[in-house]
């Protein structure tokens, strides 16, 4: 049927090329003779052809200048150009090539030959366009698959940390209040450009997850210790902070075992760091100033932020303006004084965290 054919544009300033050419072709292809470039533009804003097939010497417009225009535009690029001409020199034929023609056939040319290098160009381009189809399936495929390892990672995740939560029974929803700190935290540096050089490197969708095992060294700790009710002796405190050191390991043969994956990477460095203290006063390593983890030193923030606004058998909650005060009480000594600059700029948002509502 003639709407199934393919779509040739012929462009040529010799009418007399112009019959002969669709004379050739249009037992195959449905065959538009073009007497110039400027027309071929004029309507090509209503018809898409499969195939160009485009002199070079014309006036006006020339078939190189015609290329560089179709080139140009986005939405007629890809549209394949074989040119038609006189010119037998070396030069011109790879100017031609150059300019993003895919063939480049001498007058006169035969029927046959002609014919042919169409059909092989144009069930080229058809197996392109296939192979387009293909691949963006495919790249469904994975985006569809990626977000359900996505989640079952993040099912995970949330049990290990929960694991953590229900054995401790001072820190309810502890670990869901942190990490919107967190990331409204790094929302707010991506906005002011803190820290922009590392900050730019993260995957936040991997980031804000990985914080769920901040804890998870305390897995390690006795209950006895971990449920006290009351303070903690010299002893006990002692044996408390190792669930810092005991994380970062878990995680860490976490990646031995399968490899390191950029949310353990984050996750180790803030179960290993977010006890640390700007001053060097922290532990488990006593790291000091930007030695520790950027992810530990967010964390830092918003770890005490929620221990300080939570109720323990041995203390009252204190209100968001009291914590809010204690944390930039700790500029330059618990904290980053950056991030504590970061934090002040969005207490707002963390008070909303803590009354439960959307910030």
């Amino acid at each position: 049927m003639e709407s199934e054919r393919k779509i040739v544009f012929l462009i040529d300033d010799n009418a007399t090329n112009l019959m002969t050419g669709k004379e050739m072709l249009k037992e195959q292809y449905k065959v538009y003779p073009i007497l110039s470039a400027d027309i071929m533009f004029d309507l090509l804003e209503n018809v898409t052809p499969d195939m160009i097939l485009l002199d070079v010497e014309m006036p006006e417009m020339n078939g190189y200048e015609a290329i560089r225009k179709l080139k140009e535009n986005p939405q007629l690029r890809d549209i394949p150009v074989i040119f038609l001409t006189a010119r037998t020199d070396m030069d011109s034929e790879l100017e031609g090539l150059s300019l993003g023609a895919i063939d480049y056939v001498f007058k006169p040319f035969s029927a046959p030959l002609l014919l042919k290098r169409i059909e092989n160009h144009l069930l080229l381009k058809s197996r392109e366009t296939e192979l387009k189809k293909i691949n963006g399936s495919l790249e469904e495929i994975v985006h569809e698959r990626t977000g359900q390892i996505l989640k079952l990672q993040n099912a995970i995740l949330n049990t290990a940390a929960n694991l953590v939560e229900f054995r401790d029974d001072a820190t309810g929803g502890h670990v869901a209040r942190t990490q919107k700190y967190l990331q409204i935290l790094v929302e707010r540096m991506i906005e002011t450009g803190e820290y922009y050089e590392e900050v730019s490197t993260w995957n936040i969708e991997q980031l804000i997850p990985s914080a769920q095992l901040h804890d998870v060294g305390k897995i390690a700790i006795s209950d006895l210790i971990l449920n006290k009710p009351g303070k903690l002796t010299d002893e006990e405190f002692k044996i408390m902070q190792t669930h810092a050191e005991i994380g970062e390991g878990i995680i860490r043969q976490i990646e031995i075992e399968a490899n390191e994956h950029t949310f353990t990477k984050h996750a180790r460095l803030i179960a290993g760091g977010h006890h640390e203290k700007w001053d060097g006063s922290g532990y488990p390593a006593g790291l000091k100033g930007t030695d520790i983890p950027l992810e530990a030193r967010l964390m830092a923030i918003a770890d005490v932020y929620d221990a300080l606004v939570s109720a323990r058998s041995y203390k009252r909650p204190m209100s968001t303006d009291e914590a809010k005060q204690i944390i930039e009480d700790g500029r330059g000594t618990h904290f980053d004084p950056t991030l504590v600059d970061v934090f002040s700029g969005v207490s707002d948002r963390f008070a909303a965290v803590v009354r439960g509502v959307d910030y």
